[in-house]
């Protein structure tokens, strides 16, 4: 399905329910999650660049496109208040860095994928929900729905779900765990280790 039959049932969908303000917005966001989505495809399939260059590039696409603050925030949950200025600060510089490098390395290797935007709905007054279908060469699509959050014509990520899985909800019960066995100084050692030799399969378990 294109992308214009895709905006189609778009626009549609939110004429039923949001009139102009809200039809604007699930438009955007769903033309955000397709263009952000296939510029992160384009830079990790081009081969006349490096691995470290397409990593690179596909690190500052990510860093553009996710509100790492705000989700390093709800990660933290209620352990937010406790950690003091310093550790807030040295917390959200780790958890931007260790997101960017852990999306860079389980993608880098990937060729031949096409994202297609399938469906999106205004979920809340601020958030909409992109759905989308990466088809690959070899294995069955992988579906992710993009929570975008608007203000006015600017878009952000703030969580993706993966099958089901969202990635914000899943990193805050993994915080969670080490932060009740370790307090936040032993997170923030934990993220530091991590940041400074990661892989595609690392946890925090």
């Amino acid at each position: 399905m294109g992308l214009r039959k895709n905006l189609a049932v778009i626009v549609f969908v939110a004429i039923l329910g949001f009139g102009d303000s809200g039809r604007a917005s699930v438009d955007g966001a769903a033309q955000f999650i397709y263009t952000l989505g296939n510029q992160a495809i384009s830079t990790l399939q081009a081969s006349n660049l490096t691995l470290e260059q397409r990593e690179a590039h596909f690190r500052g696409l990510l860093a553009q496109g996710f509100d790492l603050r705000f989700i390093g925030r709800f990660v933290l949950g209620k352990h937010w208040r406790a950690a003091t200025p310093d550790e807030k600060n040295d917390y959200l510089s780790l958890f931007s860095e260790y997101v960017l490098q852990t999306y860079s390395s389980r993608l880098g290797g990937y060729s031949g994928q096409t994202l297609t935007v399938i469906g999106a709905r205004q979920a809340s007054e601020k958030d909409i929900v992109v759905q989308t279908q990466i088809d690959r060469p070899s294995g069955p699509p992988i579906l992710a729905e993009w929570r975008v959050r608007a203000n006015g014509e600017q878009y952000r990520i703030i969580d993706v779900a993966v099958e089901g899985i969202s990635m914000a909800v899943t990193q805050r019960a993994e915080f969670g765990a080490v932060v009740q066995r370790n307090g936040i100084p032993g997170l923030l050692t934990a993220l530091r280790a991590r940041t400074t030799k990661i892989s595609a399969t690392a946890s925090l378990n």
